[in-house]
Parts: structure tokens; sequence; C-alpha cells
């Protein structure tokens, strides 16, 4: 009887080379390869995990969806307590459950939710140092907010696009930008249909500019229109991103 498992997962991206199994680097970890070969204990054979996205190095994840085929009778309960049982202290398998069999993680999905955390201080906090980057500059969020609705709709992102070795359109939908401050603490949530190579990042870099004057409102919408990804501002820290939700 083959089943297709959908699972929900939870994972700090610090220790890992971000999600997706490298093949010609055996020395990497990553979070698919951990996940596999807990399925291989598990049920006794290989499994070859799905993912909804492919987050990059250093990235967290509070909800990343995957799935993976399998022919067992065994309860979803222990499926979800097997895997958990096998995994490092860093991933934890939230949910298992029983999907269709043409239901796939990444085709399915029809956007996702990122957030992007700033510690706005000048010291460090060891406390949270790991899910968050720290701006020691004073922000305008005012002009942060104003300039974050320049990224909202259907646009070519190439100007936030990292170099992708795949030859791919840079036309996303940018459905919600919203930045939410709670002293020091500052929350970029950012949801599109599609996400380009690190383009959270680099909004949130931009975001940064304007935020300490380097960059204007009126400068966000020239650089946008002008697909030069020289002109947006620098790639944020991975750390402080988090895949926060999977929409279907």
């Amino acid at each position: 009887m083959t089943r297709n498992i959908c699972l929900v997962i939870e994972y700090d991206g610090t220790r890992f080379s971000g999600w997706q199994k490298q093949s010609r680097d055996r020395k990497s970890r990553t979070i698919q390869e951990e996940i596999e070969q807990s399925g291989k204990k598990l049920f006794g054979k290989k499994i070859r995990l799905i993912g909804a996205g492919r987050t990059d190095t250093g990235v967290h994840a509070e909800a990343q969806v995957a799935n993976f085929k399998v022919s067992s009778r065994l309860p979803l309960s222990n499926i979800k307590k097997g895997l958990n049982s096998y995994l490092p202290k860093d991933i934890a398998i939230l949910s298992a459950e029983d999907a269709s069999l043409d239901f796939h993680s990444r085709f399915n999905a029809k956007g996702k939710l990122y957030r992007y955390t700033i510690l706005n201080q000048d010291t460090r906090s060891p406390l949270i140092d790991r899910y968050s980057s720290r701006v020691v500059y004073d922000l305008d969020i005012n002009l942060m907010k104003s300039s974050a609705r320049c990224f909202v709709g259907k646009k070519d992102f190439k100007s936030h696009q990292a170099s992708d070795k795949k030859n791919r359109t840079s036309i996303r939908t940018i459905k919600r930008l919203d930045i939410v401050v709670n002293p020091p603490m500052i929350d970029i949530y950012v949801q599109a249909d599609g996400f380009l190579y690190n383009m959270v990042r680099n909004i949130v870099g931009t975001l940064i500019e304007v935020g300490r004057g380097k960059i204007s409102t009126k400068e966000v919408k020239k650089i946008i229109a002008k697909k030069d990804r020289r002109l947006a501002g620098p790639t944020a820290p991975a750390k402080g991103l988090c895949l926060v939700k999977v929409i279907y």
C-alpha cells in the first residue's frame, strides 16, 4: 500500500547547509538529508523527501512542508514519533498526515510567508542572536513602511534577485509586506506567490538602507524599475530569516 505522507517541519538552520541535499559535498549537513536518513532507519528503506521550498544555509523554518511516498502501514503517530526519535534536536516533525497520492508539496503550494527579524540595538543579545540580525543604526520605521508599499503587487524583482544558475522569470507577486515593531525588535513579514534566490534578504537589505536614510522611497521605485541588482541594498544575513508558513 503506497502512501503519500505530508510533514510539517520546524528547524533551526544554524548548523545546516540549507534544506537541499548536497550530492557533491558529503560533509555538508542539510535538513532534507537528515530527515531522509531518519526515514531510512524508521522504514528500513530509502525515502525521497520533496520540500515546499529550498531554504538557504542558516535560514530557519517554523512550518516547512514536505512529502514522501512509502509503502507502510505504520500509524501516523508512530511515523511522527519515529522520525523525531532519529532526528537531531534542531529539527522536529510537528505533524505527519496522509495526503492524496498526487499531492506535491512544492508544485501545489500557492505561496509562502517569510519573516525577517532585526534586533535594532547597539548591544548583542546572546539569547536571540541565532534568529535575528543586529542593526546598530537608528532606523526610521515610517520611511521603511512607506517604502515597503513599493514592493507590493506583481512586479519584476530582478533588482532584488541574487545571481541564479537557472534561467527563470523574475516576475513575482508580493501580496503583503508588513513591518511590525516591538522595540528593540523589528519583524518584516513578506508573503508572495514565489520567491527568487535571496529575494527577501535583498528586499530587507534595501529597507534597512531606507531606514538609515541612505535610500529614499522615490529611489526604491526607481531601483525596482531599473531591474539592476547593483542599485539595491546589500543582502541581509541569513540567520534573521525564517519560513513561517507554506500556503496551499
